[in-house]
């Protein structure tokens, strides 16, 4: 039986639950620190951007590109973008109305746990390839069961577990070639922790080995083939 949680509806009660509005603040400084310091590295300023099931948009908000594109199945997504991201209210397993070949990057933080099962990741693998340039990357952040363990299971939308090493050879057979492969990078989430310094945050991006003791999300970029 297929139980994935495609009701807007509920996707939106969730996500208010989840991510206090008071803080709300603190998540688009740690966004943009992130972006900075680390993800805007594989971000040209004259890419096309999807940020693929975008949430709330610190990502996309935070990026500096010519196009910027918003996907999410959750109705108040649009609110909290930017008036310079197009936004889809669309599901992501589904054909996106994006031209074929259009786009430099995709991102997406935190999406494919909450997928029903390998033929939904499928799907997604498949409409992020064809909306690719040729060359062009995915860049996918995302717990790693290995490290988080029964932790995972702590939120009520998670389904598909993955590892690095699962998702990887997920991609070398559907039409990517892997070019970085980190098993351990950012710490579980945020929700219900601390609000640390950006000045903490940006020592933690310069520091890999600390990666190797707070991380348990994996970062896959992924090349289309």
């Amino acid at each position: 039986m297929n139980i994935e949680i495609k009701d807007p509806f509920e996707l939106r009660s969730i996500y208010e639950r989840r991510f206090e509005p008071d803080r709300n603040a603190y998540r688009r400084r740690l966004w943009q620190t992130l972006v900075r310091g680390y993800f805007g590295r594989y971000i040209g300023r004259d890419d096309c951007v999807v940020d693929l099931a975008c949430g709330y948009g610190e990502f996309i908000n935070s990026v500096k590109c010519r196009k910027k594109i918003g996907i999410d199945l959750n109705p108040r997504s649009e609110e909290m973008l930017d008036k310079d991201v197009s936004f889809h209210f669309h599901d992501g397993t589904k054909p996106w109305p994006i031209l074929s070949e259009s786009v430099d990057v995709v991102f997406t933080s935190n999406f494919f746990e909450h997928l029903p099962d390998k033929g939904a990741l499928k799907a997604v693998l498949f409409e992020v390839r064809r909306c690719l340039k040729p060359g062009g990357r995915l860049m996918a952040l995302g717990p790693n069961i290995k490290f988080v363990q029964g932790a995972y299971w702590d939120f009520w939308d998670h389904f598909l577990c993955l590892t690095e090493l699962s998702l990887c050879e997920a991609l070398e057979t559907n039409g990517y070639r892997v070019v970085q492969c980190v098993d351990r990078f950012l710490p579980y989430t945020t929700i219900n922790g601390p609000e640390y310094p950006m000045a903490l945050v940006s020592a933690y991006l310069r520091l890999p080995m600390a990666w190797k003791i707070f991380g348990k999300q994996f970062f896959i970029v992924a090349q289309k083939r």
